[in-house]
């Protein structure tokens, strides 16, 4: 008899298996596969670790603008694929070793949910009949791969991968095409453009990065066209030929339709929450196309259920899943705790960075808000100009006209990933631009940048 059963050994998961252990409560986690889930295994740090490597040679290849000249340089990709293992296999063992180290019983295998039970839920995983007072599912998401004619062929035979596929290619592609524009396929567009591939992104939007601030996404996506990223914007994805290891991927624009060669598509249209066959239906989950209902306590519809992570939906990051987590065994506790989902950082890891987080213009028109936009470059910071030769990067900051509370920071350059997390604070904290105004920031720094647009908000 456990007080608590975990399905899914995530981020979600294991943070708050190691929460609730801490707290007095007997904690099991069910994981079919390894501890650390999407975000450490198939995500997250993988895509990290091949962009660093991809970084290393960027800054190899270009150091002539800076005085600096590397003759020779290479990737070897197998290498960088090897070293990625190694920092998986690295974390995920740290994690197990928490588990332990918190008395958290960890079981292998797939859990699915019989029914309730006079002592709570019963659970079934790896063969095993087991009970606990509470249940945290935990299941996360799986890539969506649409129903494109040839797709799905395509992903049999290998010329077609999702995002847990391509960090296992040994070798790399001459020609790529990404179906999506979102993090994902940008990330990996990234990856592969400086590693030498050709590389086309396809997107069904007119932008890429999805709910990003307009003119960030547009920077960025100037900086890759510079360095021969092809984008296709407002374009359909109508057929996959495989031609035994070549490929075409066809699309339709402006009634066109046109091929494009490749040797390798990523398959970056999105995720679902993983809900299927876990058992939600016996105890009567409330779901919402396909993604379990939670409240910002992580409750479910079902007393004793709580949901965390991106089975439920809402913002697919593993940094929600690790908050999610902790308000859910709060909750379960009695603590009054809550998810803040208005102040939850987003980035994407190309080079330049974004950083982003609350509303963006348009989000706040759309809420009702009475808001103004202050925008400032990035060239006002002097470590930016000697660090980034011809950059433009930018930092946008949404504040209410009535208050000059800030409601929303986004930003394109260098450290944007290290930097966001402050201007989260300052959202969390409902701060205005003259608050901000009296907090010492380091010099010199990019972020200082943020301080100085703080004096031009009236």
């Amino acid at each position: 008899m456990y007080d608590l059963i975990i399905l899914g050994g995530g981020p979600a998961g294991y943070n708050a298996a190691e929460r609730a252990a801490h707290s007095g409560l007997k904690t099991l986690v069910c994981e079919e596969r390894a501890l650390g889930g999407v975000c450490l295994n198939e995500g997250c740090i993988p895509t990290k670790t091949l962009l660093y490597s991809a970084k290393i040679l960027d800054y190899a290849n270009h150091g002539d603008k800076y005085g600096v000249t590397v003759e020779g340089a290479k990737l070897d990709h197998a290498k960088v694929v090897d070293r990625k293992n190694k920092v998986v296999k690295t974390l995920v063992s740290g994690i197990g070793a928490k588990m332990k180290g918190a008395g958290v019983t960890v079981k292998n295998g797939t859990a699915t949910i019989l029914g309730k039970s006079a002592d709570g839920f019963d659970v079934e995983c790896a063969g095993e009949k087991l009970t606990a007072k509470r249940l945290l599912i935990c299941t996360g998401s799986e890539a969506v791969v649409p129903p494109i004619p040839g797709l799905r062929e395509a992903v049999t035979t290998g010329l077609a991968v999702t995002n847990r596929e391509v960090l296992d290619i040994r070798t790399l592609p001459k020609q790529v095409v990404v179906i999506g524009g979102g993090v994902i396929g940008l990330e990996m567009a990234s990856y592969f453009n400086s590693v030498g591939c050709k590389v086309s992104v396809i997107e069904m939007m007119n932008k890429i990065a999805g709910p990003t601030d307009g003119e960030i996404s547009k920077i960025l996506q100037n900086n890759y066209a510079k360095r021969g990223v092809e984008f296709v914007l407002g374009a359909k994805v109508v057929k996959v030929t495989d031609n035994g290891g070549k490929g075409t991927v066809e699309y339709e624009k402006d009634g066109k339709t046109v091929g494009v060669p490749c040797d390798l598509i990523l398959v970056s249209t999105g995720r679902r929450a993983r809900t299927q066959g876990i058992g939600l239906e016996k105890v009567g989950v409330a779901m919402n196309r396909g993604a379990v209902v939670t409240d910002e306590c992580g409750r479910t519809s079902v007393p004793g259920i709580w949901a965390a992570g991106d089975v439920n939906g809402k913002i697919m990051l593993a940094h929600t899943a690790y908050r999610e987590g902790e308000v859910a065994v709060s909750d379960m506790l009695g603590k009054k705790d809550r998810v803040d989902y208005r102040s939850i950082p987003s980035v994407i890891y190309t080079n330049p960075e974004v950083g982003t987080v609350g509303e963006t213009v348009d989000s706040a028109k759309a809420l009702g808000l009475d808001v103004e936009e202050h925008t400032i470059s990035l060239r006002y910071s002097g470590r930016y100009i000697a660090e980034n030769e011809g950059g433009d990067g930018i930092v946008k900051i949404i504040v209410d006209k009535k208050h000059k509370t800030i409601l929303g920071v986004h930003m394109i350059g260098s450290y944007a990933s290290e930097i966001i997390y402050g201007a989260a604070m300052m959202v969390a904290r409902e701060m205005r631009a003259q608050d901000v105004q009296k907090i010492v920031f380091p010099h010199p720094s990019v972020c200082e940048v943020i301080r100085e647009e703080m004096f031009s908000i009236k």
